[in-house]
C-alpha cells in the first residue's frame, strides 16, 4: 500500500515562510514526477509545482520566484519551500506523485492546510 505523508502546513502572516514535506512509502514503483497542487474554497485544484526525474521543475506563474520545489530521491521525499507568502496562497496543499507500477499510477497525499493572514 502506498502512503504519502505530508507535513509543514499552518498559519503564517503575509510575507512569512513555510516549508511543506511529503514522504512517499510503500510499493510505489518507479517515481517519475513529484509535486504539489493546491485547492482554495470554491476553486479547482491547481498545479503549484512539480519536479520530474532529472530535476526539471514547473511552477505556476503565481508562485514563480517565491516557491521552490525540491526532491530527495533517496528518501522519496519532496519539499515545497514557500517564501513571501500572500493571503491568496491560502489553500489546502496536496502532494502528488506520478509513478510507474503496472501502468501509470497517480498518488495523492491527504492535504495540508496553509493559511496566510493579511
Amino acid at each position: 500500500q502506498v502512503q504519502l505523508v505530508e507535513s509543514g502546513g499552518g498559519l503564517v502572516q503575509a510575507g512569512g515562510s513555510l516549508r511543506l514535506s511529503c514522504a512517499a512509502s510503500g510499493s510505489i514503483g518507479i517515481i517519475n514526477r513529484m509535486g504539489w497542487y493546491r485547492q482554495a474554497p470554491g476553486n479547482q485544484r491547481e498545479l503549484v509545482a512539480a519536479i520530474a526525474n532529472g530535476g526539471s521543475t514547473n511552477y505556476a506563474d503565481s508562485v514563480k520566484g517565491r516557491f521552490t520545489n525540491t526532491r530527495d530521491n533517496a528518501k522519496n521525499t519532496v519539499y515545497l519551500q514557500m517564501n513571501s507568502l500572500k493571503p491568496e496562497d491560502t489553500a489546502v496543499y496536496y502532494c502528488n506523485v506520478i509513478a510507474w507500477r503496472l501502468g501509470v499510477q497517480n498518488y495523492w497525499g491527504q492535504g495540508t492546510q496553509v493559511t496566510v493572514s493579511s
